[in-house]
């Protein structure tokens, strides 16, 4: 990394420092310079990166992005109404940090609780210190050091076991501020049996520069169930950068999904390891692009123990002079007997200068399994727009009709009704206006 550009991270750690959360504890301060440590040492991804080789972050490192002062709040009741899901529990952070007043928690059941980060290490930082108070580790990227060393608040969800939460959870994001950087850093905990679905959703108020840089860690007990939808709908001029990590117990099941419409570059990792026998996870996706927009989705799925199932669907849809990216590996252990895994991905190109890089990969240890994968690149079919138009639809609402079907099987696979029909509004609302009925 450019010594300039480390110079400035640990100048903006040492202003930073005392006014993160936790900081008077004495685990966590010690955590966060290790962590800090760790950046300055692993840098920003580069295109040397295998993980990175289509994705440069050039601009993010260049870029002057400051943490977010404690007093920016810049958002109104009517901002969060537009964007809250109906029927859900609601908790808000803008520019990284939590707004009680623009959040609506309601009346929690016995054995749950929902709260922001920066609480629970003000009133309960044990619950945190095994999760949060590692020592330094291999971190996957400079990213997730830069996270454990500037987070500051997020999410804090624990489920006890056997209970089951019927409201979804809503996590807004909003973000304000140009030229802010946040990290926040989301905790989610099922114990065994439990139930509880997520929507973690990324959103700005205008069309601002920033930096949004977000780790969260779901923790899966036996037999739990975890569903956590992520939306990512950024500025066009923000940077977005994620990681997913979710550890599946005995039987655990984890549904992911992610939908990635904003950001000039928004870059998702998901890790998802089935550490324990028939954990079953389902991995969904929707990118869209355009202009000069670049996405890139990472996936990981670990099988590490016998029985696991893993299926695995992301589309994509680029149009203009945009970008994606999608490598999805799937590894199955020695001992990761009797496994049953599928991924594919499917990218429909709206223009010639669109182009996307797709990489399924299978690392099979294991001789007793069920594996397969399978990528296509495309564009839309001439003989199904010439059944469209030869019964009477015009050119772009056949057009449309075209894209909006092939992006909704996945939309479709959401049993969470309001977050389906909110997707599928943005999803027509990329479409050519009145080509949709």
């Amino acid at each position: 990394m450019n010594a300039l550009v480390a110079d400035r991270y640990l100048v903006d750690f040492n202003r930073v420092k005392p006014t993160l959360s936790g900081a008077y504890l004495p685990w966590l301060d010690q955590a966060r310079e290790e962590a800090l440590t760790a950046f300055l040492d692993i840098g920003f991804p580069s295109l040397r990166d295998e993980d990175w080789k289509y994705t440069s972050v050039a601009q993010i490192e260049n870029g002057r992005f400051v943490l977010a002062p404690t007093a920016a709040n810049q958002a109104a009741a009517a901002d969060v109404a537009a964007l809250a899901l109906p029927g859900a529990r609601l908790l808000v952070f803008v520019d990284g940090r939590f707004a009680r007043e623009l959040s609506h928690i309601g009346a929690l059941p016995t054995g749950v609780a929902i709260t922001s980060l920066a609480r629970v290490l003000e009133r309960e930082p044990e619950r945190l210190q095994a999760r949060l108070g590692y020592p330094a580790v291999d971190y996957p990227s400079g990213f997730a050091a830069l996270n454990a060393a500037f987070m500051n608040d997020g999410a804090y969800v624990h489920i006890e076991a056997g209970v089951a939460l019927d409201e979804p959870i809503h996590l807004l994001f909003l973000a304000t501020t140009a030229n802010a950087a946040t990290h926040a850093r989301n905790l989610v905990v099922a114990e065994a049996g439990s139930r509880v679905r997520i929507v973690e959703h990324h959103a700005a108020i205008d069309g601002a520069v920033y930096f949004s840089n977000v780790v969260t860690d779901i923790v899966i007990g036996r037999g739990a169930a975890v569903e956590h939808h992520k939306l990512q709908e950024e500025s066009l001029r923000a940077f977005h950068v994620a990681a997913v990590n979710a550890d599946l117990g005995e039987d655990g099941r984890f549904v992911s999904s992610s939908f990635a419409l904003g950001g000039a570059l928004a870059r998702t990792d998901i890790d998802v390891g089935l550490n324990a026998a028939g954990a079953q996870c389902v991995l969904d996706g929707l990118y869209m692009t355009d202009g000069r927009q670049h996405i890139d989705h990472h996936t990981r799925i670990d099988h590490a123990q016998p029985r696991g199932t893993s299926r695995e669907f992301y589309k994509g849809v680029l149009a203009g002079a945009s970008r994606a990216v999608f490598n999805g590996k799937v590894i199955v252990r020695p001992d990761a007997q009797q496994c049953d895994a599928f991924q594919t991905n499917r990218n429909l190109l709206l223009s010639e200068q669109a182009e996307v890089d797709t990489k399924p990969q299978l690392e099979i240890w294991a001789d007793d399994v069920k594996c397969g994968h399978g990528a296509t690149v495309g564009q839309l079919d001439p003989d199904q727009l010439f059944y469209l138009r030869a019964r009477g639809v015009d050119a772009a609402a056949a057009h449309a009709l075209l894209v909006f079907a092939f992006a909704d099987e996945v939309i479709a696979r959401i049993d969470l009704v309001p977050l389906r029909e909110r997707l599928q509004r943005l999803l027509r609302t990329r479409l050519p206006a009145g080509a949709l009925p």
